[in-house]
Parts: C-alpha cells; sequence; structure tokens
C-alpha cells in the first residue's frame, strides 16, 4: 500500500509540473524561457550565428532585417521563413532578404537535441540580437516564448516600409504595429550596418520626382559618392551599398549623423530629418558628444527591439513548432 501511495503522489507530483510548465508557457513571453526545456538553446543560436559572421559579417544586417520583416507581417511568427510561390517570403518588399541558411542550420542542431522545443520565431529573435552584438552594438536578454504561425501570405508584405514613404506613411505603418514614432527612429538606425541596392535609390540621384535632377536634400558629396557607385547607364541596379557611409561594419550612431547632414542613402530615411515629428529623435542620436549619444542610442536600441518582438506574438497553444522553419508541419 506504502508502494502505491508513493507511486500515486510521484504522479501528482509530475502532473503538477507539468501543469505548472503549461501555465508559464500560456503567459506569453519571458526572458530564459527555454533554460528547462532546452537549456543550450541561445548557445546553439549564438554560435552559429559567429560562424556565419565569421565567413561574411555581412549577415549581421541581413539577420536583424529578416526577423524586422518577420514581425512587421502577422507580428513575430516566423512566417517570413516559411518557402512558397506565395509565400511571404516570395513577395517583391522581401527579395533580398538574406539569412535563411542561419536559420535554418541553427534549427537543424536544435532539432538534434531539444526536437519540437524552440520555435524558428524565437531563432530569428535570438540571431537579430547575436548579430547586433556582434557588429559592436548593445547585447539585450530577449523575452521568448514564441510560437510560429501557419500562415505565410505574399500581401501581407504590403505592412512593410518602403524606401520611398514619406514620414507620414512610415509613421502609420509603425502605428499599425503598436510601435511610436520614437521607435521608428531607434529601429531605423538599424541601417547603421545595412546595406541597399541601386536599384532601391539611384532616382533620387538622377531624376527625383521626374525633374531631370537629383534629390536636393543629398549634400554634393554623397551625390558624387553614390553617382560613382550606381551610373546611370549600364550600372548594376542590384549592386549592394552601404546605408552608412563612415562606419558601415560598425554598430554607432554615424547613420543618424548622416541623416543630419544628408548623407542619408534611402528617401525614407532622409526624410525623417524634414520631419518635425521624427527630426528631435534623430537630433537626440546625431547630437555632438559622440561617446555621450552612442551610450543612449545603446540603450534605447535594445528596449525598442524587445517592443518590436513582441508584436502580435503567438503563445501558448497558439501556432505550432515547426520542424523545418521553411514549412509548416
Amino acid at each position: 500500500m506504502a508502494a502505491l501511495k508513493m507511486a500515486a503522489l510521484l504522479l501528482l507530483f509530475t502532473a503538477l509540473l507539468l501543469l505548472r510548465g503549461s501555465f508559464v508557457r500560456s503567459q506569453g513571453l519571458q526572458v530564459g524561457f527555454y533554460d528547462s526545456y532546452c537549456p543550450d538553446a541561445e548557445d546553439i543560436v549564438r554560435s552559429t550565428v559567429e560562424q556565419y559572421y565569421d565567413k561574411d559579417a555581412t549577415i549581421a544586417p541581413g539577420l536583424l532585417r529578416l526577423h524586422f520583416h518577420d514581425c512587421f507581417v502577422q507580428g513575430c511568427d516566423g512566417s517570413v521563413l516559411i518557402a512558397g510561390a506565395s509565400s511571404e517570403r516570395s513577395a517583391p518588399q522581401n527579395f533580398g532578404l538574406r539569412g535563411f541558411e542561419v536559420i535554418d542550420d541553427a534549427k537543424s542542431q536544435l532539432e538534434a537535441v531539444c526536437p519540437g522545443v524552440v520555435s524558428c520565431a524565437d531563432i530569428l529573435a535570438l540571431a537579430a540580437r547575436d548579430a547586433v552584438d556582434l557588429t559592436g552594438g548593445p547585447s539585450w536578454s530577449v523575452p521568448l516564448g514564441r510560437r510560429d504561425g501557419r500562415v505565410s501570405l505574399a500581401s501581407g508584405a504590403n505592412a512593410l516600409p518602403s524606401p520611398a514613404d514619406p514620414v507620414s506613411v512610415q509613421r502609420q505603418k509603425f502605428a499599425d504595429q503598436g510601435l511610436s514614432d520614437h521607435d521608428l527612429v531607434t529601429l531605423v538606425g538599424a541601417h547603421t550596418i545595412g546595406q541597399t541596392d541601386c536599384q532601391f535609390f539611384s532616382y533620387r540621384l538622377y531624376n527625383f520626382t521626374a525633374t531631370g535632377n537629383p534629390d536636393p536634400t543629398i549634400s554634393q558629396a554623397s551625390l558624387q559618392q553614390l553617382r560613382a557607385l550606381c551610373p546611370p547607364n549600364g550600372g548594376d541596379p542590384s549592386r549592394r551599398v552601404a546605408l552608412d557611409r563612415d562606419t558601415p561594419g560598425a554598430f554607432d550612431v554615424s547613420f543618424f549623423k548622416n541623416v543630419r547632414d544628408g548623407n542619408a542613402v534611402l528617401e525614407s530615411d532622409q526624410r525623417l530629418w524634414s520631419d518635425a515629428a521624427t527630426q528631435g529623435a534623430v537630433q537626440k542620436y546625431a547630437g555632438n558628444v559622440r561617446g555621450l549619444l552612442g551610450l543612449r542610442f545603446a540603450y534605447e536600441f535594445p528596449k525598442a527591439m524587445v517592443r518590436m518582438g513582441s508584436v502580435a506574438v503567438k503563445t501558448g497553444g497558439q501556432g505550432e513548432i515547426r520542424r523545418r522553419c521553411s514549412r509548416i508541419n
């Protein structure tokens, strides 16, 4: 009888632990979510990102952009990773996205040690954090517990900001995600390590608003430099150009100085200086005291990333944990 009572108590204790685990999982995102379920999860993602970064440092902005594009369409649910003729990944706004192989590699390693536990959406959030850290930017604790979405539609990519969007449209697209004007400027600061193609800004160099002239807000120094990189005839429209002309591989505040001084590459970035609602935030980061303002951006950027990474997340019993990131189970 004593043995039976002990067995019953053990079963009850196990059931309570399972219920507690289910309760915790249903409460939304939390730091250290995988500590009990897959304790090496964050280390595996970090080491994978490092391996790819060591071979090609430009993968860092690719991973950061991948997370951003995921969160702006149906929330941070890994839906941008799904392959298919009509998926988000196939939308024109997502042409040029990079880093899928990094996420797939990390996922395969995690499935080998913790099958069915770590979501692709969480891998994306961790990889974005690690990418910023590797380029000299801040690190932060990433709240985890996202589950993967089962829907991915190319039409949803219309929610993404465009390089030609005026500030009013950018502001609305960020507001639609529950993000403020301050979040907009802070998150666009990720362009400090970003790149873009000539085709997305060359109109500013030669025929802005069909006038046959360049965008008057571009400084003469930048105009000459960008024209040399992206000539009007015979140039490669897919040539990659750094969005930060001064320190393209370092996560710092020089991007904001470029915006202030008319050296931004994308029209959407330059417009942040001409709008009263966003100019103050740009000036705050650009400033004149490099060290002090760099610390301020390093403090604000992680907070904005956590807010963005929490947009419309699926938790608890929602969605699924994909076995392969490129397709639903």
